[in-house]
């Protein structure tokens, strides 16, 4: 048995013509937030959305809104996202040469501070801030696009970043983001995951609404070894 894990589906992956429908999907369903994948063009090499949408599904979400920067130069733009509505604003350990800093001002506005790590950025590297922080975002693809194959060696990854955790104590959230599906949601949360970021298996399935209630339920499925 395993717990039952918070799920953020990732608007990346809805039809951008019917946002509002995607919206309202999350907010009917038992999602827990609404993950938000804000793209520049230049710390990936894709363009999303921007502060405007996020500004504009704030408005009507009633779910926490978790928003994660895939951008360079983050801390010109986090007090714009905090006025649009975010709960959560996650940067990248890749962007920020002043972490530290940057964990403090998204703080000081009174949002949930994350950060996020590439596939071949070891977690150690974030040992001299995770006390400070309210979420760790593992990325189990390269960031960038949506659908692509889970990276395989992030299971090990989450498991030392919660090691690391439990023996300084800290009290982050581990959130993966990358492939995440039914296939294998129950091993990422046995590596120790708490926040699973599905996009294509969620609005790319039949049944989104389906889908999300069996991703919930993942504590009622047996986990097997990897």
């Amino acid at each position: 048995m395993i717990k039952e894990p918070l799920l953020a589906p990732s608007l990346l992956a809805a039809d951008f013509l019917h946002l509002n429908k995607a919206v309202k999907l999350i907010d009917e369903s038992e999602a827990d937030w609404l993950h938000m994948d804000v793209m520049d063009g230049r710390f990936v090499p894709n363009i999303s959305f921007g502060m405007m949408v996020v500004e504009q599904v704030g408005k009507v979400l009633e779910k926490p809104m978790d928003v994660h920067l895939m951008i360079e130069e983050p801390e010109k733009y986090v007090t714009q996202f905090a006025k649009a509505g975010a709960d959560t604003i996650t940067v990248h350990y890749e962007a920020c040469p002043h972490l530290h800093r940057n964990i403090q001002q998204i703080k000081d506005l009174g949002v949930k501070a994350g950060v996020a790590i590439n596939p071949h950025t070891p977690v150690a590297l974030l040992e001299p801030v995770i006390e400070d922080l309210d979420l760790v975002l593992v990325m189990s693809v390269n960031p960038g696009f949506g659908g692509q194959k889970f990276i395989f060696e992030t299971l090990y990854k989450i498991r030392q970043l919660r090691q690391i955790m439990q023996d300084r104590n800290a009290k982050a959230l581990i959130e993966v983001d990358g492939g995440v599906g039914l296939q294998n949601a129950a091993k990422i949360m046995e590596a120790g995951a708490d926040v699973l970021v599905a996009g294509s298996s969620v609005f790319g399935s039949e049944d989104p609404m389906e889908t999300i209630k069996k991703l919930k339920s993942l504590g009622n499925l047996p986990v097997y070894e990897v």
